[in-house]
């Protein structure tokens, strides 16, 4: 008997558009970027080549050098990508505003393509949303979170509180409980909204619950590199009631999904003591 299966009615799989995304090389969340694109997009990731330095302004310099982003997006050019973002706050804030510019050119030059970084994506997002006063949550140590203020400073926004973790690794591991403990501690002026820094922090899951209880816009490093991103080619990123993400609908995008049931309380596991090494 003939078992064989005919699929030839199939006709292939649907073409996918390409996003390229330039990560460090610690990068550990590649999932999470994927859970703010929609079908019919498809990530292409690469990452800049290991260091040995630990967490620090030293290593944001070390992954943002532009020869290392222009290699970076030549081996991604080969997949013919739409858009190449650069996913690491820290790398594209450590430079400045200027410096963040600098980046995108070095990006654009090196495979004729339109590209962002995390850094630049943020600004875009709070003029989006009409934010110029925000509080801010990081894993980093003091320098490296001062080093975003002054960032932000530069565009414009005023920081009102913030709280970080004093890491330099491991961040990946950091608890979804954490995160939303270090919100509630920065969120004590009058902030419009809260941002999350750090592309190797997990927030996806955090920015409902924490939009509820603040009653403010919530975004994130993961959030907003992908919003970015995926704006520059007209789709629409996706995710359950995340204010930036219900902004209005341009003439060349999808309109938003659904909204999905709201998300359930966050119950962490008991963070390990390795993770907890070096907090503030």
């Amino acid at each position: 008997m003939d078992v064989s299966l005919e699929v030839s009615f199939l006709g292939g799989p649907d073409p996918q558009r390409g996003i390229g995304v330039v990560a460090p090389f610690d990068f550990a969340l590649d999932r999470e970027l994927w859970r703010w694109v929609p079908d019919g997009v498809s990530l292409r990731l690469t990452r800049t080549p290991f260091v040995p330095v630990e967490v620090s302004l030293d290593l944001a310099r070390l992954v943002s050098e532009h020869e290392t982003l222009r290699e970076a997006v030549r081996a991604l050019a080969a997949s013919e990508p739409e858009v190449v973002a650069y996913a690491c706050t820290s790398g594209s804030f450590v430079g400045g505003v200027a410096g963040e510019r600098a980046m995108c050119e070095a990006m654009a030059t090196a495979g004729e393509i339109a590209s962002v970084t995390t850094s630049g994506a943020l600004l875009e997002a709070l003029e989006e949303l009409g934010v110029s006063r925000i509080a801010v949550v990081t894993p980093y140590t003091e320098s490296v979170t001062r080093s975003l203020e002054d960032y932000l400073a530069e565009g414009g926004v005023s920081v009102t509180g913030r709280a970080f973790l004093g890491l330099t690794r491991h961040i990946w591991r950091v608890p979804y409980r954490s995160v939303v403990d270090m919100a509630r501690q920065a969120v004590v002026g009058a902030a419009d909204a809260l941002f999350i820094s750090c592309t190797n922090l997990p927030t996806y899951d955090a920015i409902p619950q924490l939009e509820a209880e603040l009653r403010m816009p919530v975004l994130s490093a993961n959030q907003v590199t992908m919003w970015a991103a995926l704006r520059r080619i007209g789709v629409y990123a996706v995710g359950p009631y995340q204010a930036l993400l219900m902004r209005t609908v341009g003439p060349h995008e999808e309109p938003p999904p659904p909204p999905a049931p709201p998300a359930p309380p966050i119950v962490p596991p008991v963070a390990q003591p390795e993770e907890q090494e070096g907090w503030t």
